[in-house]
Parts: C-alpha cells; structure tokens; sequence
C-alpha cells in the first residue's frame, strides 16, 4: 500500500486504509485519508505493509529511521513497535501528558478504555520526584496504570508498572 509523506504526517489514501484504521486502529480518518503518526508509517513500512512515497519517490527505511532520529522518535519508536508486535493497540497519549496509550488485547478505542498510560525514558533519565508523582497522579486521575518504558542504550526495553495507592 502506497502512502505520501505530507509534512509531519503520512497519508494513505488507498481503499484499504479504512480497513487499516477500522481493523488494526492505525492513525486517524480524514477527509484526505487515512493519516498515520511517523511513527506508526515506520512501523508499517518495516513490517513491508506500507511503501512511503515524497513527491512520488520512495523513501527508504534508512531516511525513514534518519526523518525518527531527527525528530527525536527513535525511542518512543522503539516501545510504540515493540508494543505492536505484543499485540496491543498503542494511541497517543499526548492529551494525558504521556507518550502512548495503551489498549490490552481485545480492546480497542470505540470499544473501551485504554487501560495505561505509557511513559517512554531512556536509562539515563534523570526525574524529579514530584514529576514523577504528577505522573502518576495524573494516571490515576483518568482511571489508568502508568507504565514506564525505560529504554537503555542497546535498545532493550524494561517495562515498569506503577500504579497509585493509599496507605
């Protein structure tokens, strides 16, 4: 499936985008098509299910990997892929102050809540305890877990479950 690199969004204006977005939850429907995050055209494109096109060239994976690093999405790539390929439907978490939100398996946006909301550091990240705190507050406030992907430097990922609760 063709899709084209319009500024920081890929659109996919094939037929087949509407069973992407319906089936798997990929992006968000516009009237131009279907518009994916960098992150989730990378996704796709590296599993050969999307070819992404500028000015009607294809982009490699390389330049797409370079365009993440670029834009500083190498790691939050990392867990939002390692999250697909688990089998969960990973949605931003903007709103919330976090990077993803998290759908455990059978549930999807439409048909329930997400049930995380997905913090992504890498290993050398220093916090604050009261950012963290404001994290998880947050999490709590809309009824989520908080889980924090921490990223070393070979690119592992460790995921913590932190939930809040009264003493």
């Amino acid at each position: 499936m063709n899709s084209e690199l319009s500024g920081k969004l890929i659109i996919i204006k094939d037929k087949k985008a509407t069973k992407l977005y319906e089936k798997s939850h990929y992006g968000n429907m516009a009237p131009e098509g279907l518009q994916l995050s960098l992150i989730e055209a990378v996704h796709l494109a590296e599993k050969g299910k999307l070819n992404i096109l500028k000015k009607g060239k294809t982009i490699s994976l390389d330049e797409m990997f370079q365009m993440l690093r670029r834009e500083e999405l190498e790691t939050k790539y990392l867990v939002f892929s390692d999250l697909r390929n688990r089998g969960y439907i990973v949605k931003t978490g903007f709103k919330y102050g976090s990077e993803f939100r998290l759908y455990e398996r059978g549930k999807s946006p439409g048909n329930g809540h997400s049930d995380y909301l997905v913090k992504v550091v890498s290993e050398d990240y220093e916090i604050k305890a009261s950012d963290f705190s404001s994290y998880v507050r947050v999490a709590h406030g809309v009824n989520k877990k908080l889980l924090f992907a921490v990223v070393d430097e070979e690119n592992d990922i460790t995921y913590y479950n932190i939930e809040w609760t009264r003493p």
